[in-house]
């Protein structure tokens, strides 16, 4: 069991029905040695009351963002800034929304915006609610700027059904605060390397108002960057037309077409290291200058495709700009593994990441992920049915392991 000693951490209650799980969250963080105190929402206080979690922390629990005894001093202030982490848990869509779009209409939405420290979040709530565009984009935003996040779960629901959307278990939250500490005492193996990362789809036009594109959505390409800037590569992202927020501390480069995805990744030379995660058109077409228009009776025009430049290849070619790990990724519907041992081989790419897209998978817009890792030295690995920023974390632990090392 690693230790909190000394850690002091600020714990947000907002009103989800796993707000009855707290007073253990309370006790598990202290049991490792932190400090607790407990900023209860008016949500959170129809769950669990201020004397349970009083007794539990062994401290005041704030409410009131007018208490007259606690904002004599600008209490807001002094809590958002006494405490090492701010933890909130549950993150319901509602404190997750307010966090995201920077309101501060109570005590605990004030204590956020007004903090200097680290912040992670529990989300819990309703399948539908964790699932619905605004939540996932919430969490994007929140999530670029630096904020930690914990889970969900699967599982069943107090309104019965069953999903993503329980918040983590309170042990296990106490686990992932203890790791995260450590994580940020740890030396970042990857200082001094530069790190090329592709990432969304291309766009290629067959007129002003017509192009060729696919389903990514540059969630897994994005999350890889995230998790190399965090191990403290410097990043440059390269990334196709998405609807994602920057990733904190990636250097952004947005691009359309295969081509100027090329070019720019060309410009972003050299690197120690390329991830070409995006899923880049394999054909354009000769755009046209105007609309195309409908020919009554003539039948739609004629398309003649032209192989995309493969960026994946040109990059893995040996030269004196050659990364030294280049990571490519292999989308396929079938015979996936077969596939990406024949592709990677065919590019000459290190390694090559294959995961299924088919469209029962939901992998393609989605925010899990089940990939085959394919190394140059013959070794495999399966990483089943995990959130892409748990694959995104994997597979950047094992390049720094490869700097490390130095395995192939």
């Amino acid at each position: 069991m690693q230790s909190l000693a000394g850690r002091r951490v600020l714990l947000i209650v907002a009103g989800g029905i796993a707000a009855f799980k707290t007073p253990d969250l309370v006790r598990r963080l202290r049991e490792r040695g932190a400090s607790v105190r407990v900023v209860l929402t008016d949500g959170g206080a129809q769950f669990v009351t201020p004397l349970t979690l009083q007794a539990v922390s062994e401290d005041t629990v704030y409410q009131d963002l007018w208490s007259l005894t606690d904002e004599s001093a600008m209490g807001h202030i002094q809590l958002s800034r006494s405490a090492d982490v701010v933890l909130v848990a549950p993150a319901t869509a509602n404190i997750l929304a307010r966090m995201a779009h920077g309101l501060a209409d109570d005590l605990a939405t004030t204590v956020l915006l007004a903090t200097d420290k680290p912040v992670l979040v529990a989300p819990a709530m309703n399948v539908r609610m964790y699932e619905h565009p605004a939540t996932q984009a919430n969490l994007a935003l929140l999530a670029a700027r630096g904020v930690g996040i914990i889970g969900p779960d699967d599982g069943a629901m107090a309104c019965g059904e069953y999903g993503p959307g329980r918040m983590v278990e309170p042990l296990s939250i106490a686990d992932h605060l203890a790791g995260w500490f450590a994580a940020q005492a740890a030396p970042k193996p990857l200082v001094g390397r530069h790190a090329l990362v592709t990432s969304g789809p291309t766009h290629e036009p067959i007129d002003p108002v017509r192009y060729i594109a696919n389903r990514s959505s540059g969630k897994q390409g994005h999350a890889v960057a995230a998790a190399l800037a965090a191990l403290g590569a410097r990043v440059t992202l390269v990334s196709g037309p998405v609807r994602l927020p920057d990733p904190a501390g990636v250097n952004v480069v947005a691009v359309e077409t295969a081509s100027e995805m090329l070019t720019a990744c060309r410009a972003a030379l050299p690197a120690d290291i390329f991830v070409a995660a995006a899923a880049v058109a394999d054909w354009r077409v000769e755009a046209a200058g105007q609309k195309l228009k409908k020919r009554d009776g003539g039948g739609p025009p004629a398309l003649t495709l032209t192989e995309n430049p493969d960026i994946l290849a040109t990059l893995s070619t040996t030269g004196p700009y050659r990364p030294e790990l280049v990571v490519g990724f292999a989308a396929e519907t079938n015979d996936v593994v077969a596939y990406a041992r024949a592709k990677r081989l065919r590019k000459g790419c290190d390694w090559i990441v294959a995961n299924d897209v088919s469209p029962a998978t939901g992998t393609f817009g989605g925010d899990r992920n089940s990939v085959h890792v394919i190394r140059a030295d013959g070794t495999e690995e399966a990483w089943e049915n995990l959130a892409k920023t748990e694959v995104a974390s994997r597979l950047a632990a094992a390049i720094s392991n490869h700097f490390v090392n130095g395995k192939k």
